[in-house]
């Protein structure tokens, strides 16, 4: 599957992580291909930091684990879904999701 996906120049795909039963999307991160491969081998979100530029598992500090149940990606070939069963919070604040935050709602055009 590595193979299907287009990573960009830094070797990444964006990551969509949605809540398998719920559907809530809970948190974007970035995958290279030795996370993904990780992720299918292990069945547990494993995603590359861009920051501390390694590779991480969703949950190795908190324990809140993400069990990954299905991986799609897009028709482009260059963004991945992760469908999983949330261990806990996706957010490092501690809420669910990492999309709590709202700039308001837009005009109706």
């Amino acid at each position: 599957m590595a193979g299907e996906i287009n990573w960009d120049a830094n070797g990444l795909a964006p990551a969509i992580v949605q809540d398998e039963k719920t559907k809530q999307v809970l948190m974007l991160a970035y995958m290279s291909a030795e996370a993904l491969a990780k992720t299918m081998e292990t069945g547990i979100a494993h995603f590359w930091s861009r920051r501390r530029e390694k590779l991480w598992i969703k949950g190795e500090t908190s324990g809140n684990r993400q069990r990954v149940r299905e991986i799609k990606y897009d028709c482009d070939g260059d963004t991945i879904l992760l469908l999983v069963d949330p261990q806990g919070p996706a957010c490092h604040t501690g809420e669910v999701s990492c999309f709590y935050r709202s700039l308001g709602t837009a005009e109706k055009g």
